[in-house]
């Protein structure tokens, strides 16, 4: 019985399996092709090129970061330094600052809009001193571009390298209008620092002072270089601030419904 159980292991050996056909095999790839070629399309990266999110910034960005903008109010002036999210930005270089204004204040848009500043002051004769006629004409422009030059850079950049203050304006977007107005009619008196800490705006109050007195006292006819004519220069570099202020604020609201209209 032994003699005949070892017989029998050795005849009945486990057989190797059986190859499949080349029908079969064909079967088989073709029934995992599909799956192997949809694998790579997941796996491949997102590509950043065609992306469209509105918070990337635009390849005519000054500066080329987030934490600017290249829009520009009704179509035209530059509106670099107002952020309409900036709950989470990194604070800019002085460096960034300077260019930033520099940008801003030599876009051929200020060319004009410093036409129409010096054709207001014509016509209203303020300060005599410059005459009328082109030459009078003439020595407004380019007394309406410096007093503008000198402001930006005072208020936008070298003040604000000095107390470490952001010179951008970041948008309420929301709420009422009379909080909007509130909020941002304050903003020239109230800033952000570059840390983000909410503080008195030195940059804007003590900039526009700098800037009248260095304008008034250098180009200005020698009638007008007095004490009350830099006060005035000063207190209405004040207002066409705050008012610039505000407008910057409800721009968004209103470029939404320029386009809408344009859109029907």
């Amino acid at each position: 019985m032994l003699g005949a159980s070892f017989c029998l292991a050795q005849t009945t050996q486990p057989q190797p399996p059986e190859q499949p056909t080349r029908d079969q095999q064909g079967a088989s790839s073709s029934a995992q092709q599909p799956a192997n070629s949809a694998a790579p399309a997941q796996a491949q990266p997102e590509d950043k090129r065609g992306s469209t999110d509105k918070d990337s910034p635009k390849k005519d960005t000054p500066t080329g970061d987030k934490g600017t903008s290249n829009d520009r109010i009704f179509f035209a002036l530059p509106n670099y330094l107002t952020l309409e999210n900036g709950r989470q930005v990194q604070p800019l270089t002085s460096g960034q600052k300077f260019k930033l204004v520099a940008h801003g204040a030599f876009d051929y848009t200020q060319i004009p809009w410093y036409a129409a500043l010096g054709a207001i002051s014509q016509a209203d004769n303020n300060e005599p001193g410059y005459g009328q006629g082109w030459q009078g004409y003439g020595k407004r422009v380019a007394s309406a571009f410096g007093d503008g030059t000198i402001e930006n850079f005072m208020t936008g950049a070298v003040l604000p390298s000095m107390f470490h203050q952001d010179p951008r304006y970041f948008q309420m977007g929301k709420g009422t209008f009379l909080h909007r107005a509130t909020y941002s009619a304050s903003r020239i008196l109230i800033t952000r620092s570059d840390s983000g800490r909410r503080e008195f705006n030195f940059s804007e109050v003590f900039g526009s002072a700098i800037s009248a007195g260095i304008s008034t006292y250098s180009y200005h006819p020698r009638a007008d270089r007095t004490l009350s004519n830099t006060a005035t220069v000063w207190g209405t570099q004040l207002a066409f601030d705050s008012m610039t202020i505000v407008l910057r604020e409800f721009w968004p609201d209103i470029h939404r419904l320029i386009t809408k209209k344009r859109a029907n």
